[in-house]
């Protein structure tokens, strides 16, 4: 006991040692109904570079979420069948024995760990509940199910040996392990095939976007034969939870905002942030997806500019700008309203999320330029000019041209935003209003959420001459996640197709002039990044790709941050 007691105390962990990431691997359970666990699992995990943490087969939500919480990567291992009833199908005569309370065990761990966007990798019988999780469909039994003939997938060979083959999506076949009756008939949404045996029955799938991937065999008990892809498998899990432990302590070491979302919109009367209520953007969202700071904004869709219509539109802005505001006061334990990037540092620290207040559309000022020191004194941040329509001040991208730019109340409304030191946002701007208003602004602009009209021919997106002369002005483009503006067949769009848009941009303008505006609630959503708990994901991409911490923390916010102290000074709401 003295030496192991000395060989603990004298050890010093080495970097390396530090940063292991965690990987939670789900428990089986026994016939007396203990959780336990095949060494090599842990073994694989080990092997791979990963510290290996069990997780016994338990429903407490509150105890599951804070061992979930606490990984960085997730391993679903294999066991019994499934019960059917979970896929709403009843059962067949060939299903064989089901542990039903394991299967609420895993889904609720899958679904905890997908929320937070935890790289999950699953094995056997982990393969097809992760599927079943995801929304696709199983076969009960293969053999009396699929209408092919099958091979024989029960092996009783010696685990460490193949028994047949399996080709991968790249075209190798490798030989492999399967032990199973059951298996994926219909792959889940959004994921891809990446092995396939034989007899056409699945073998492997890979989410298309998303750090999440499955096989049907046993890889685990192949990890030192000459076949190299099992052990790369866990090597790949653990390579992914590396990005996800880097991005979590980059998330919670710098301020991550975005700029423009449309949540109260989407409400009728009164609802609370600290509730998952439907919408894309909520407290327990940014929680999970370690998200500081979102602008809620006032949308006001354009309608008619007779004085009643403008009264309307001003009284709406006003109504949706309290309803924000009184989200602080439900909620005053994790959230707070900022007016200023000192007000976002302050809650940061006390680990509470942020909201800034925005309008989108500046037809809530009507005619009237006294409305812009009633909104300031409301705590409004910037001001899109337009929506989609002309108005008083202005042409819009998807106007008719009225003005051709700015109207003359335009230009004063920009002196008098720049005065009391309110963001323009250019989104939605014709091309002429854009360039109008570089003229005429003595401060920088943003666009709160645009994306690349190079790549993406949309007249709500920016072109290269309209990206350099907003950097040129010391401004920012934060960029739009809404599926139109990013791809052309936008049914397809995803969060590889966002990526190339900020590093198009990037590489034309620079570092210093790119952020993010997911436009969430707004009908904002990618393919990988559908809701704030899912942006954490463009983190773990930029790190994949090379991008710095510094450079991150650019893109996150403090380029935002950057342009509304510029603007601002040092003023602040009374």
């Amino acid at each position: 006991m003295q030496e192991l007691h000395q060989e603990v105390d004298e050890f010093v962990p080495d970097s390396c040692t530090k940063k292991m990431p965690r990987i939670g691997i789900s428990a089986n359970r026994n016939s007396e109904f203990q959780s336990c666990i095949a060494e090599q699992y842990v073994q694989a995990v080990l092997k791979a570079g990963g510290a290996p943490v069990l997780i016994p087969v338990i429903t407490d939500i509150a105890a599951l979420t804070a061992v979930v919480d606490s990984l960085d990567g997730l391993l679903m291992s294999g066991g019994a069948d499934i019960n059917p009833l979970y896929v709403n199908e009843e059962p067949i005569p060939q299903l064989q024995d089901v542990d039903t309370y394991r299967d609420e065990f895993d889904l609720m761990l899958i679904r905890l760990a997908a929320n937070r966007q935890i790289p999950i990798m699953g094995i056997c019988r982990g393969h097809q509940i992760m599927n079943a999780a995801f929304g696709g469909t199983l076969y009960q039994d293969i053999y009396s199910q699929h209408n092919e003939p099958v091979l024989k997938h029960s092996q009783k060979m010696p685990r460490n040996q193949a028994s047949h083959s399996v080709t991968l999506e790249d075209g190798r076949k490798i030989g492999v392990n399967s032990i199973h009756h059951q298996s994926v008939a219909k792959l889940a949404p959004e994921f891809v095939e990446t092995a396939v045996a034989p007899d056409g029955i699945n073998e492997g799938m890979r989410h298309q976007e998303k750090y999440i991937f499955s096989v049907q065999w046993h890889p685990e008990h192949l990890t030192d034969d000459n076949e190299p892809y099992s052990l790369q498998l866990f090597q790949q899990l653990v390579k992914y939870a590396e990005l996800y432990s880097r991005a979590k302590d980059l998330h919670n070491r710098i301020v991550t905002i975005d700029s423009h979302t449309d949540t109260p919109m989407i409400f009728p009367g009164e609802f609370n942030l600290g509730k998952k209520e439907g919408g894309k953007v909520n407290l327990p969202y940014m929680e999970e997806g370690k998200i500081d700071a979102v602008f809620m904004v006032a949308y006001i869709p354009q309608g008619k500019r007779d004085d009643e219509s403008l009264d309307a539109a001003r009284n709406l802005a006003i109504n949706r700008i309290n309803e924000i505001k009184r989200q602080e006061k439900i909620n005053p334990s994790r959230m707070g309203i900022a007016y200023s990037t000192e007000d976002l540092l302050h809650l940061k620290r006390q680990n509470k999320k942020a909201v800034f207040i925005g309008i989108e559309n500046g037809y809530a000022l009507g005619k009237n330029l006294q409305n812009i020191s009633m909104f300031k004194e409301m705590g409004v941040s910037y001001i899109t000019l337009c929506h989609n329509g002309d108005n008083d001040i202005c042409d819009s991208a998807r106007g008719k041209g009225e003005w051709g730019g700015l109207s003359p109340f335009g230009k004063e409304v920009v002196a008098e935003m720049n005065r009391l030191g309110i963001m323009i946002d250019l989104s939605h701007a014709a091309e002429s209003t854009f360039y109008d208003v570089l003229e005429c602004s003595t401060a920088p602009v943003i666009a709160s959420h645009s994306s690349v009209r190079a790549l993406c021919d949309h007249p709500r997106n920016l072109t290269d001459e309209q990206l350099k002369a907003i950097a040129r002005k010391g401004g920012v483009v934060q960029l739009c996640l809404y599926k139109g503006f990013i791809n052309k067949d936008s049914e397809k769009a995803s969060l590889s197709d966002a990526i190339r848009h900020l590093e198009y941009m990037i590489n034309l303008i620079g570092i210093d002039h790119v952020g993010i505006g997911s436009d969430f609630d707004g009908d904002g959503e990618l393919i990988g990044c559908r809701s704030t708990n899912e942006l954490i994901n463009i983190t773990m991409r930029l790190l994949e790709l090379g991008y710095s911490d510094s450079e991150i923390e650019k893109i996150w916010g403090g380029n935002l941050l950057r342009v509304m102290k510029e603007v601002q000074g040092e003023g602040k709401p009374s």
